[in-house]
């Protein structure tokens, strides 16, 4: 047992997630701070607006991206010592962001009035979208960078990045939220990232592959139909998740409250503080390294590595927080979320079962297995949307955090049933 104990810690994802550790204590311990001051500033019902705005940007932050940022984190990795062929995925991926996310900081400008009302239900924000719009283009190019890093596994300068969009992204919560209310969390939400593009710019600046003249190089028709395979499956996901996301919050304060639905979004918001532990690390060094694999056995055991790793430990965080959840609740909110932690055995539980589908969900995407992967997401969206409608009319807001658990469990089974071969016939070997 100990001798296993070890040879799982000496492998590479612990070590990633070694180095990782402190970006991550970082990112959860700001994440901490932010949640408690915006909850007790703006309240369960800005929550619930924040979260309507949040599962926006998402959307429009990917379209301004063009989708195509696993895909230059996959080609990067896997041709990272061949400069003509890692260039070509560069430089036309360059110009796509470039073109895209201009073209989505137009659409936001002048449909800020229409926006502002279709999302927060009322046109006096729709400054805020202006500003998005304006800032949009700074994101999607820091997100091309953060990419072309990762791509490259130059892990230190991954995690610099992580903790000092951290950090800018608390102190834009705390000053705007403190100064401007509900007003300036919005402000802050679409803003924050954009900032961090100056640092990631100086630091990839001392790198080998980055000269923003090379950058303006040759189109590549062959490198844009490879990373078109990455754009439509996270425009797919894009489009899916966060708008199923948008349906149920919606649903839960017409057919109950925007305080219930307030109290949901800070449920989803707890969830996602802790998984950040896993899923930076997944980010970090499991695409990749993916990636740069062919051989089905390798990845088979590069599969059950992570799987050794990350459910004990998920395991072990989930089960902490829902024994100390009435002190999660009081120290992360305050007494108007109460009622909260009623939620927290189905999210939990739906958080492991998330995990573990989204494992094997990575080889999906690593291998650009694009129509499984659309299947998958608009499938699950869907069933996610029609679960919650099914268990909120019954038993109340707490009814999405049932629909969470039993929709990943399925997807769970789905992820099994696709890659059964690869995972229960290691006899056989094929190439990916």
């Amino acid at each position: 047992m100990i001798a296993k104990i070890r040879k799982i810690i000496s492998t590479d994802l612990v070590k990633v997630s070694s180095l990782n550790a402190v970006a991550t204590l970082i990112k959860m311990l700001t994440g901490f701070v932010s949640v408690k001051v915006i909850a007790v500033i703006i309240g369960p019902p800005g929550v619930a607006l924040l979260g309507q705005l949040n599962n926006f940007s998402t959307i429009f932050l990917t379209m301004s991206a063009g989708g195509i940022n696993s895909g230059i984190t996959r080609y990067t990795s896997q041709h990272r010592n061949s400069k003509k062929r890692y260039m070509a995925f560069l430089r036309t991926g360059f110009r796509i962001t470039a073109l895209l996310s201009m073209v989505s900081g137009l659409v936001l400008v002048f449909g800020a009035t229409y926006f502002s009302r279709l999302i927060l239900k009322d046109a006096q924000y729709k400054v805020v979208f202006v500003i998005f719009g304006f800032t949009v283009i700074l994101y999607a190019l820091n997100a091309f960078l953060v990419a072309t890093i990762n791509g490259f596994r130059a892990f230190k300068k991954y995690v610099t990045i992580n903790i000092l969009s951290s950090v800018v992204g608390l102190i834009f919560s705390i000053v705007l939220a403190t100064n401007f209310g509900l007003y300036g969390a919005l402000i802050s939400a679409v803003t924050y990232q954009s900032v961090v593009f100056l640092v990631t710019l100086t630091l990839v600046t001392k790198m080998h592959w980055f000269k923003w003249r090379e950058l303006f190089g040759r189109f590549s028709k062959s490198a844009a139909l490879k990373l078109g395979h990455y754009s439509i499956m996270a425009l797919a996901s894009t489009v899916t998740v966060p708008v199923a996301q948008l349906f149920v919050r919606n649903h839960i304060v017409v057919s109950r409250s925007i305080h219930d639905a307030g109290i949901w979004e800070g449920m989803n918001r707890i969830s996602a503080m802790y998984l950040t532990v896993i899923t930076t690390s997944l980010s970090v060094y499991y695409l990749p390294k993916l990636s740069g694999l062919s051989d089905s056995r390798l990845i088979r055991k590069e599969i059950f590595t992570v799987y050794k790793f990350i459910i004990p430990l998920l395991f072990c965080i989930s089960t902490v927080i829902f024994l100390f959840r009435n002190q999660v609740v009081h120290i992360l909110f305050n007494h108007k979320f109460d009622g909260m932690q009623d939620f927290f055995a189905f999210q939990l539980a739906g958080d492991v079962m998330k995990m573990a589908a989204w494992t094997l969900a990575y080889l999906l995407l690593a291998k650009a297995m694009t129509k499984v992967f659309i299947f998958n997401e608009i499938f699950f969206s869907l069933s996610f949307v029609l679960l919650s409608l099914f268990f909120t009319n019954r038993y109340g807001a707490i009814g999405a955090s049932m629909a969470y658990l039993t929709n990943y469990s399925m997807n769970f089974i789905f992820m099994l049933i696709v890659f059964r071969k690869l995972l229960f016939q290691p006899e056989r070997n094929h190439t990916f």
